[in-house]
């Protein structure tokens, strides 16, 4: 029996165009087609394989995947959550009647933690979630009752029509500043998340083999998104959190620095693993220029 097609796909469905002529898609038995034939099959996951040819390898596998799903779950990282949907809710509304419902594209989108954060925080908007692992959409597609989430690569030009975005999201995910620019509406808005001094700074002094947050990032960001956007507002999110023994490893497991450690070693050296961390990130709202 064909994949129904996810309620939530409906109201995107308009946003969407086929990655492989530009065309439009529309609903078919288990699939999303255009009218020359290209076919994306709906996965009984809840998600669309619109992702073709040679994949990214740098999406969740299904141990980060997992990690990451039960650690966003603890709320530990619920402060980013909400100034992320603080910085979206202030660019555009979830529709009046007297224009469509507001659209929120989370690009990188992982489980769709922060997506479903900023749709409970904008009633009526609709959003999207892009993102190379199949592991991490199998939560995503289920996050929030108005998020669909599709397979996409945020380094190739994105399957959506120009121009028909309201708030673009990119939280600790690569960034492609010309599509963010095109899918956006004028006035749309881009929320950036990003670490900022001494995030995680115990566990990476703790744990071998963690990545380092590099001092010029933000350099290389302003004069990557310059061209493009305008800053309108940055919060600076820091505070401690504790962490059960379970939740540090699983941040742990859910960063890059998963590709350097594994859980085994995280388990065997127990003292290793602090009982509290320090966040710290910024959030910008760009506007579009």
């Amino acid at each position: 029996m064909p994949v129904a097609v996810p309620a939530a796909l409906d109201p995107i469905l308009p946003l969407l165009r086929c990655p492989s002529c530009g065309d439009e898609l529309t609903t078919a038995p288990g699939a999303l087609r255009c009218p020359n034939r290209h076919s994306f099959d709906l996965s009984r996951y809840g998600y669309v394989s619109l992702l073709t040819g040679t994949r990214a390898t740098s999406g969740d596998d299904g141990p980060m995947a997992r990690a990451r799903r039960d650690f966003l779950a603890a709320d530990r990282y619920a402060p980013i959550q909400d100034t992320v949907a603080d910085l979206a809710g202030e660019s555009a509304g979830a529709g009046d009647g007297a224009r469509p419902p507001a659209t929120v594209v989370d690009v990188g989108c992982g489980t769709g933690y922060y997506l479903a954060g900023v749709l409970d925080a904008m009633p009526g908007a609709v959003g999207l979630g892009l993102d190379t692992s199949a592991h991490a959409l199998r939560t995503a597609a289920k996050a929030h009752e108005r998020a669909a989430a599709a397979t996409w690569d945020v380094f190739r030009p994105f399957p959506i029509e120009s121009e028909q975005v309201d708030v673009v999201l990119d939280v600790f995910a690569p960034r492609n500043p010309a599509e963010f620019h095109r899918v956006l509406r004028p006035g749309g808005t881009l929320v950036v998340v990003r670490p900022f001094g001494g995030h995680l700074a115990e566990l990476r002094r703790q744990v071998a083999g963690m990545v380092a947050v590099d001092p010029d990032k933000e350099d290389r960001l302003h004069q990557a998104l310059d061209p493009w956007f305008e800053e309108a507002r940055t919060e600076r999110v820091e505070y401690t959190t504790p962490l059960t023994r379970q939740e540090a490893v699983d941040l742990v497991l859910m960063t890059p620095s998963a590709r350097h450690v594994t859980e085994a070693e995280l388990r065997d050296d127990e003292g290793a693993l602090p009982t509290e961390v320090t966040v710290s990130v910024l959030a910008t709202a760009y506007r579009r220029r």
